[in-house]
């Protein structure tokens, strides 16, 4: 089952990414995130606020994404400005990582891209790829349809998509736009970073175990 939920013991056995959690602090709160993972990151998904991470301050806003590399660190939000949304990822990923960041998702009346081809409806311009790495999608807004492995999830606010090296994932339908979270975690294999396709980069080796 790739798809779980916010909490500690709800990710497969096989994941890197062992918890995540979503936080959405209004103007004036205030947050401390301590250490639950060997590795840890918070990407921030909307507003802006200013937080303190292993000793330094950093005005953060969309799309700022950092890492705890000291094994005693931690992330406190001291002021929000903006309504923000925050993702924070635990687990026990390597060094060496493919991407992270965030993304978005929105209906195509003439969907079009250059993923491998699909046998199911495609209302998107998601493209169906692979990775040489596991790959996370955590939601923080939205809802639609997410296929991995060849089936269908419906998914909303709050649901991870944990898809293995080497599968094909896509999202070829929304229901409504989506905000998400991505996380691309240790290269493995050939080690090519970015969506991979089997008419151009070859045909994809999913790991038969990580399902």
């Amino acid at each position: 089952m790739p798809v779980f939920s916010s909490g500690p013991n709800r990710a497969p056995t096989w994941c890197e990414l062992e918890q995540f959690e979503i936080v959405r602090l209004s103007s004036g709160e205030t947050h401390r995130f301590d250490r639950l993972g060997a590795q840890e990151k918070l990407i921030v998904g909307e507003g802006r606020c200013r937080l303190v991470a292993e000793g330094e301050t950093v005005d953060a806003e969309r799309g700022t994404n950092l890492d705890l590399t000291s094994v005693e660190g931690f992330f406190e939000i001291v002021e929000v400005s903006e309504p923000v949304v925050l993702v924070r990822m635990c687990g026990r990923w390597a060094q060496d990582t493919g991407g992270s960041g965030l993304f978005s998702v929105e209906r195509s009346d003439n969907p079009e891209d250059g993923g491998d081809p699909a046998d199911y409806a495609k209302q998107t311009n998601f493209d169906s790829h692979f990775h040489d790495c596991d790959e996370y999608w955590i939601l923080y807004e939205g809802a639609g349809v997410a296929v991995s492995e060849g089936k269908r999830y419906e998914i909303g606010p709050g649901d991870c998509v944990a898809t293995g090296m080497g599968h094909h994932h896509d999202f070829p339908q929304v229901t409504q736009p989506v905000r998400a979270v991505y996380f691309e975690t240790t290269m493995e294999g050939a080690g090519r970073r970015g969506h991979l396709w089997d008419h151009t980069h070859g045909p994809a080796a999913p790991k038969s175990e990580r399902v």
